[in-house]
């Protein structure tokens, strides 16, 4: 499905619906049932902020997107801004999206999956494991852990939560959040701070302790009036950028970008695993099941084949001398010299082949399939096939002549009835 005919199926027709700042975001007129949306479920699309949709903004005027980049989402569950990180990167560059958090990965990692992007890796590391990779990244997203005072109007509970306490202790986090980090960032690289607090003590403050200690640089952005964004400056002059709910359409939040002035160059680790190559004939038995345009380096880990883009495969030993990685690139599934088992990972992505045997499914049969419930349907296909609903893919079955088995995720099923 293109993007207009998604946008229309969605109600989404004016002008006025369009977040100003974001080349893709819209308004939504009512809030979805997203859990009975498969487009939801397919990741046709991702709901976020609003106001957090400026990260766009604030990447595209401190750096060069056309070049190959390796960036960091330090704080990334559940997903939101890396999935709209990943939609503005270019293929060769790399993204690593982190949590600390396991439970939080695993949503991070639902995430991205569903966004299908060969050139993600997600990881499950403390912000202070990167500083062994020191001048390694172009660009560090910090999205910190915040006392939440900008989601009073949509959370009213967070209110109760809200102390003088809490926001010191938050404080206190960002900047060894921030501190351990630093050292990954490269001479001359972007870093793009976050909350959605609006407390000093969490925004303005962090920027004088960054531009004081850390010798950051700090960078102006270009606003439109119209957007009602309020700059503001920290006591050493570094520019900040708040959003008020009152002021625009959007929850509180707050942003900054800063450059790092020192640091050396990236030397890689001595000691690194290369990653286990595939034989030829698995290649070829491969090759069917992905697009021929696309330039791919496959690798094996624990018996199952990955796919990353071919620029990005010295990246890999690099990253695992370091962190702990829970996806990389495509998983494509278990193969051996006669036949791919694939994996869900597959289906998502936006590497599959478009030619697949698939089997078109309307909205209760979607559902019925995400629900891991059975599915009977007249077809001619025999073994794997892809289901998908309105051109979207959902994932596999296997078709055998008395019954289809239903290869969707236990763990992400529909538990819940309309």
């Amino acid at each position: 499905m293109d993007e207009q005919r998604f946008l229309e199926q969605a109600g989404l027709h004016t002008d006025d619906q369009f977040v100003p700042w974001s080349s893709h975001g819209w308004y939504l007129p009512v809030r979805p049932r997203f859990t009975f949306d498969p487009l939801f479920h397919a990741g046709a699309y991702y709901v976020q902020e609003a106001s957090s949709m400026f990260l766009e903004q604030a990447l595209r005027q401190t750096v060069d997107l056309a070049q190959p980049l390796r960036v960091l989402d330090c704080c990334a569950a559940p997903g939101g801004k890396s999935t709209l990180l990943q939609s503005l990167l270019s293929f060769d560059s790399l993204l690593v999206s982190n949590d600390v958090i396991r439970n939080r990965v695993a949503i991070l990692r639902e995430n991205m999956m569903k966004w299908g992007a060969p050139n993600s890796i997600v990881t499950n590391n403390d912000p202070r494991d990167f500083a062994a990779l020191q001048n390694y990244f172009d660009v560090m997203v910090i999205d910190a852990p915040c006392s939440g005072s900008g989601l009073f109007r949509r959370e009213p509970e967070a209110i109760g939560e809200w102390s003088p306490a809490n926001v010191q202790l938050c404080s206190q986090r960002q900047q060894r959040i921030l501190a351990d980090c630093w050292p990954a960032l490269r001479n001359g690289g972007t870093l793009i701070y976050s909350t959605c607090s609006y407390s000093r003590e969490e925004d303005e403050d962090i920027l004088d302790w960054l531009t004081t200690d850390l010798n950051a640089e700090t960078c102006r952005l270009d606003l439109d009036p119209q957007w009602n964004i309020v700059e503001t400056r920290g006591k050493n002059g570094a520019w900040g950028y708040r959003f008020y709910p009152h002021e625009l359409d959007g929850e509180g939040f707050f942003i900054a970008c800063l450059r790092k002035t020192d640091g050396g160059s990236f030397i890689p680790p001595r000691k690194m695993n290369p990653p286990e190559r595939i034989s030829k004939k698995e290649q070829e038995v491969i090759q069917p099941w992905i697009r021929q345009d696309v330039p791919l380096f496959f690798f094996r880990h624990q018996e199952q084949v990955h796919a990353l883009p071919p620029t990005l495969a010295a990246d890999l030993p690099i990253l695992q001398s370091a962190c702990y990685l829970k996806k990389a690139g495509i998983t494509l599934g278990i193969a051996s010299a006669k036949e791919l088992i694939p994996e869900h990972d597959l289906a998502m992505s936006t590497i599959i082949a478009a030619d697949l045997p698939a089997v078109e499914l309307d909205h209760q049969q979607a559902l019925q399939y995400l629900r891991k419930e059975e599915l009977h349907i007249d077809t001619t296909i025999r073994g794997w096939a892809l289901v998908r609903h309105d051109d979207y893919n959902l994932g596999w079955v296997k078709i055998l002549p008395n019954r289809w088995n239903n290869y969707y995720p236990k763990e992400w099923r529909i538990l819940r009835k309309e």
